[in-house]
């Protein structure tokens, strides 16, 4: 398995424990996955999962809480009526209370051990 999938699988693994409801960021997801400058991997990695059901892509957000992904989702609104359906208040393409919703996995999952 290259490096990458194998990055996008652990990526993943992580996203798919996002409780409803909750959001986290690029940033959050590497710094817990021990890869602290690799937002912008996460990134690609939720562009890639469009046509995963079992990733809720939608669920992740940048640093602001802005819905930066959006352009990645079919339709124009998609990824924000996913949100809206969970329950979470989109403003000008923002989640708002963010940092009541935001979910951090280095706090909420037991602390990420790297296969070798």
């Amino acid at each position: 398995m290259s490096s990458k999938v194998h990055f996008f699988e652990t990526v993943y693994g992580v996203v798919s424990q996002i409780p409803i409801g909750r959001v986290t960021s690029y940033g959050a997801i590497a710094r817990y996955i021990g890869a602290p400058q690799s937002a912008r991997m996460v990134g690609y990695a939720m562009n890639a999962a469009h046509n995963r059901p079992d990733v809720p892509a939608q669920r992740v957000v940048n640093r602001k809480g802005l819905l930066t992904g959006k352009h990645h989702f079919p339709g124009t609104h998609l990824m924000q009526q996913l949100l809206e359906n969970e329950g979470h208040r989109i403003v000008d393409d923002q989640v708002q209370n963010f940092e009541t919703v935001f979910w951090d996995p280095a706090l909420e999952l037991p602390p990420f051990e790297i296969e070798l």
